[in-house]
């Protein structure tokens, strides 16, 4: 793979000139982050990180992989979680930054110290897009996101929709996200989780605080990514997420929805 090439997972496209990859600072904050299952309610207080304004392109894809884009503007979609946090350490290697991720086989580790691109976590992703909104979506649905009520077939150009007051396009609908977290591994093991809602979804689903989640090779054509970055001094622990809590919620403690057997 070529420098020039993978340079291109830190540009975008804009117009006909590529430039630097758009990232935003956020300062620190907190954000309460919901467990339906569990039923419970928990304040995340965050450190400053970056994030990206747009989702990850498909022209950025296609000069990586030194390839031709037929919808340069488009997000990129059809990505697994897996493909997801390599593309992520792919942008940090040739921008000469620290890897954020490192992979014995397809277990994944995190390593919060680095200052490489990765995925947010998901208190950070609802952080950055409720951009201090309390309420499901951050302004009127159909002026904010792409979904089922636009009635298109396919996610559309990034920018299209107006921004949230972090200045980030298309937080909600167009493309689910990929976030670092665990959906729920007592119920679901190492599915992952994407945020954000797509461009099939009706407004129930593009909701600041909806959550779903796959396996880490699940693709479909709605998910997609955006990038985060900022490292922290931690071990196994950073915005919102714990190591050790992913492993004590895979237990399976606290109340069961009816009929439902956990994996264990």
């Amino acid at each position: 793979m070529s420098r020039s090439c993978a340079s291109a997972w830190a540009r975008v496209w804009e117009g006909s000139r590529v430039r630097d990859f758009e990232m935003v600072t956020l300062p620190a904050g907190a954000v309460t982050l919901h467990d339906a299952r569990r039923k419970l309610r928990r304040t995340v207080e965050l450190e400053p990180f970056e994030i990206g304004t747009f989702a990850v392109m498909q022209e950025q894809a296609a000069e990586m992989l030194g390839e031709s884009a037929r919808h340069p503007r488009r997000p990129v979609a059809d990505v697994s979680w897996l493909r997801a946090v390599r593309l992520c350490n792919a942008a940090s290697e040739w921008e000469g930054l620290d890897p954020a991720y490192s992979f014995d086989g397809e277990d994944v580790t995190w390593h919060v110290d680095a200052d490489g691109f990765r995925l947010p976590t998901e208190a950070e992703w609802e952080y950055a897009c409720r951009a201090g909104s309390t309420g499901a979506h951050y302004g009127p649905l159909a002026e904010i996101a792409w979904t089922a009520a636009d009635g298109v077939g396919h996610p559309q150009d990034v920018g299209g929709k107006l921004p949230n007051l972090n200045g980030l396009f298309d937080t909600l609908g167009n493309v689910w996200e990929w976030c670092w977290d665990l959906l729920d591994p007592g119920r679901y093991a190492d599915y992952r989780v994407f945020r954000g809602g797509g461009f099939a979804d009706d407004a129930w689903s593009a909701r600041a605080g909806t959550r779903r989640g796959g396996a880490p090779r699940m693709h479909h054509e709605d998910v997609g990514l955006r990038l985060a970055r900022g490292g922290f001094d931690a071990v196994d622990e950073a915005q919102g997420w714990s190591a050790a809590v992913d492993r004590e919620r895979a237990l399976g403690d606290g109340p069961l929805p009816s009929g439902w057997t956990p994996l264990r």
